[in-house]
């Protein structure tokens, strides 16, 4: 039987005095065809609380974190960073929820949303 590896675990950060604070995810967000009935779907089996809806997404909030329900052609599957140096990433879009966002791709093309932090 051979011996599990465990993984040293390396930085090339500096000392935790020195690392900067972690990004916040602000929210997950998934593809589904109907939003009323992944509304029906999640909150029928997860305790969560719906924070915002409409016909094209939806926003169901977590105690860790928020799930956006999105419709793929209005909205791409993505995770959403908030960060107050948004703008570094593009020129932000004011959504009608009221807050400013840039979409980004990563190097392996998934889309990562950075939202202005309030």
């Amino acid at each position: 039987m051979s011996k599990p590896v465990t993984k040293k675990k390396t930085s090339t950060k500096k000392t935790s005095a020195h690392k900067p604070k972690l990004d916040h995810v602000h929210h997950i967000a998934i593809s589904v065809p109907d939003i009323g009935k992944a509304l029906e779907w999640y909150t029928s089996r997860f305790n969560c609380e719906v924070e915002y809806v409409d016909k094209t997404w939806a926003l169901l909030k977590f105690a860790n974190t928020k799930l956006a329900l999105v419709l793929p052609q209005e909205h791409p599957s993505h995770f959403a960073l908030s960060r107050p140096d948004a703008n570094k990433f593009g020129e932000l879009v004011t959504h009608r929820d009221g807050l400013k966002s840039v979409y980004i791709t990563d190097a392996f093309g998934n889309s990562i949303e950075v939202l202005e932090k309030p």
